[in-house]
């Protein structure tokens, strides 16, 4: 009778382990703050620096999370983060790139 103790969390998207794991909370959140600013963004024409630079470090602090992550929901946040990072990215690369016309 063991299992009726226990909640049944296989089957939820956001299953957790039921520890914590502070270090992929902090690029969770790092990673959808970047991914949002890019997305956002990316929208204006003058705004490019801020959205390539933006997108970058957000698909680099996202793929790392990615990599030590260790819950689904966890791997879920950041591929929506990572989305929206490299929209942003690719957008704000379309209209000026990282050193605006510079290089």
């Amino acid at each position: 009778m063991a299992q009726a103790l226990r909640p049944n969390t296989a089957g939820s998207l956001f299953a957790t382990d039921g520890r914590a794991h502070p270090i992929q909370d902090i690029l969770l959140a790092v990673t959808l703050v970047l991914g949002v600013t890019a997305f956002i963004t990316s929208f204006f024409h003058s705004l490019h620096l801020l959205s390539s630079w933006a997108g970058l470090v957000g698909i680099l602090t996202g793929a790392y999370g990615q990599w030590i992550s260790e819950t689904t929901r966890e791997r879920f946040g950041l591929i929506l983060g990572l989305g929206a990072a490299a929209f942003g990215f690719f957008i704000g690369m379309a209209h000026g790139g990282l050193f605006g016309g510079v290089w």
